[in-house]
């Protein structure tokens, strides 16, 4: 895993290039390397950090260079054993042992062909001196992060955003519309960026800059294809073995040539990748994470670690455990910086923590069960709205006693909280919508009106963008099985948008590569070739996955309810953190700035604070959003490193 950066045909390319690259040092502390080219009418340069994994000698070391190719690269081929081999056979003769070099040969010999080959997690960036040409391109499912600026005929891009904060010129202008986005669901889509004039570049794609300006974008992986081939399998009654899919993704990712860790959380997601990486690395390192026995208690959250050492006593792995208390909420100016744009998942903090703890004994790579709810409907949300039809069906008078009763309980009082009533309330908030409204409703933040009524009115038409903009993408689909829709909706919005964006970025600032052997492109075809009763069937969500564990795992730890990455945040919001939600609420950037309303605010923190409902989550993604606004409009995030903060 590494930090990659370029510029092409950019004034003052070279400086630029190495401001990109400074910034990006966290993700590569084990070297630098700088290219720079004249192309045509401007230059191009091309910068690398480098966080050694597979090849540890200079044979790795980037940008590499071979015979006209320069190419800067950030992430692992699991499949490159295999294309080596090939490309051997046909002649090529290797240097060093590196994928990285792999990739640079099979890119000679096939071009952009080269990109349905490639099993694994990527972004790069490579230059081809004999014809001037710039090419982009990231993985399948979007595992890693590549973000560009155009400005007439020139391009930067980076690993993260904040690099390009840097090199564009004082106090980067933001994009509201994104941070709309961000309020409804916690996090910006991969269509939009927090900073205007900055894109991503999409999963699957590819974009090619021509010396003579002209600029080609190409996709070679379309989700909603896969999708649709799954499920003409399933029609067919061609299911894969899931378990051997699963082993055989798993053997690949532990690929390295230093030591590989787990991360450990007694569900079924990482107790099945621990036991399955157990087998071929034994007495493997996994990290767990607990909280303050308070803290737990009053969340009624479940006791994971003692699932966690259950499973690292029966396979024989060396557990270590961390517990989060409340100082490391000092972490959050940290985290917004490291975060690159507003997101308000508090499990970023646990993933920082994990790979730091990781790093500091001197583990640089992790393996991480992220990916499975969203590709076999694991989360509570796929079975709620199942129920949700269902209930439907219930007499109308029936279902609004149902509703004016749980909306008369209270979600805590000050000694505890009640799950249970936290689930019925936002249960019966999307119950009775339709289909694509209910199961947007089931996992983001707001309705259409508690938006609106957050926000100020002159963005009022963003709202309905942001909501028109989820509907579309939600429909673009030739799938009958509505699990498999919702699981394609995860898997192309909330996976990359969420959960492998802070899982980068968090990892990174810790210098450390996490892996994520569901999210596998051979994982991910066999995912959508089982019809949704397999994946929830009963009240069983994620049954297929459970179905291959069973074998591998005891059942008390495959069939155990689904706990949560995640955090107390009740108990930090009704102790720790209030007096910092009422100075955003009184005098924050975010209320000054006119950008959210004081009002709508206090009646959050009233209501949360009463006990009435459970705005905790909100609140939390109000304090990052506060956090990564102040940085960005007093343009600190494009003057600091991460050191600095």
């Amino acid at each position: 895993m590494c930090g990659i950066a370029g510029a092409y045909r950019w004034p003052d390319g070279k400086a630029v290039t190495d401001r990109l690259t400074d910034v990006l040092a966290h993700r590569g502390p084990d070297g630098a390397g700088r290219y720079d080219r004249p192309a045509g009418d401007g230059s191009v340069h091309l910068g690398h950090r480098r966080l050694a994994v597979v090849d540890l000698s200079e044979t790795g070391a980037q940008p590499m260079v071979r015979d006209g190719l320069a190419l800067t690269y950030n992430g692992e081929l699991y499949n490159a054993p295999e294309l080596r081999a090939e490309l051997a056979a046909r002649g090529v003769r290797f240097r060093g042992t590196s994928d990285t070099e792999v990739l640079l040969q099979a890119w000679r010999r096939w071009g952009t062909d080269c990109l349905p080959r490639l099993r694994g997690m990527f972004a790069f960036g490579i230059f081809d001196e004999r014809t001037g040409d710039l090419v982009l391109a990231r993985d399948q499912m979007g595992v890693k992060p590549l973000f560009l600026v155009r400005r007439g005929e020139g391009l930067v891009f980076a690993s993260e955003l904040k690099a390009l904060a840097a090199v564009t010129g004082g106090a980067p202008a933001v994009d509201h519309a994104a941070l709309v986005a961000s309020l409804l669901y916690y996090w910006v889509p991969e269509s939009r960026c927090a900073l205007r004039g900055a894109e991503k570049l999409p999963p699957g794609s590819w974009l090619r800059v021509r010396a003579d300006g002209q600029v080609r974008r190409g996709r070679y992986w379309n989700l909603k294809d896969v999708a649709a081939e799954g499920q003409a399998r399933a029609r067919s009654g061609e299911l894969p073995d899931l378990a051997a899919v699963v082993a055989e993704s798993t053997r690949r990712h532990l690929l390295s040539d230093v030591p590989v860790a787990t991360f450990l959380s007694g569900g079924l997601d990482s107790s099945y990748l621990t036991a399955l990486a157990a087998r071929d690395r034994p007495g493997i390192s996994a990290y767990t994470i607990g909280f303050r026995a308070a803290d737990a208690a009053f969340e009624a959250m479940p006791d994971d670690l003692r699932y966690a050492r259950r499973v690292a006593r029966r396979f024989g792995v060396d557990l270590h455990e961390i517990e989060i208390a409340p100082d490391v909420l000092d972490l959050l100016p940290r985290m917004a910086y490291s975060l690159d744009e507003p997101i308000g998942d508090p499990a970023a903090i646990n993933t920082y923590l994990i790979c730091r703890a990781a790093r500091a004994a001197g583990v640089k790579v992790m393996l991480s069960g992220m990916g499975a709810d969203e590709l076999f409907a694991g989360y509570r949300k796929h079975l709620a709205n199942l129920v949700a039809v269902r209930y439907q069906r219930v007499p109308r008078p029936l279902r609004r006693g149902i509703s004016g009763a749980v909306d008369k309980l209270p979600v805590a009082t000050a000694r505890r909280g009640y799950r249970s009533v936290r689930f019925a309330k936002r249960f019966l908030s999307f119950a009775e919508l339709p289909e694509e409204e209910a199961f947007r409703r089931s996992y983001t933040m707001y309705d259409r009106a508690e938006l609106l009524a957050l926000i100020s009115p002159d963005l009022a038409g963003t709202v309905d963008d942001v909501l028109g903009e989820h509907a579309d993408v939600y429909a673009d689909n030739d799938l009958d099985d509505f699990v498999n829709r919702m699981c394609l909706g995860d898997a192309r919005m909330f996976l990359p948008g969420l959960n492998l964006a802070y899982t980068d970025r968090s990892s990174m600032a810790a210098s450390t590569e996490v892996r994520v052997p569901y999210v596998d492109v051979e994982v991910v075809r066999a995912a959508f070739a089982f019809p949704g009763g397999r994946k929830i069937a009963g009240r069983q969500g994620k049954a297929v996955l459970k179905e291959a564990a069973v074998p591998v795992l005891p059942k008390e730890i495959v069939y155990r309810p689904k706990g949560l990455f995640s955090a107390p945040l009740r108990a930090w919001m009704s102790r720790d953190l209030a007096p910092l939600v009422r100075e955003v609420v009184n005098d924050g950037v975010l209320v000054r700035s006119g950008f959210l309303r004081r009002d709508a605010l206090a009646r959050m923190v009233a209501e949360d604070a009463a006990g009435r409902r459970d705005f905790s989550k909100h609140l939390w993604h109000v304090l990052t959003l506060e956090h990564w606004y102040r940085d960005a409009t007093s343009g600190r995030s494009a003057r600091t490193t991460a050191e600095d903060i």
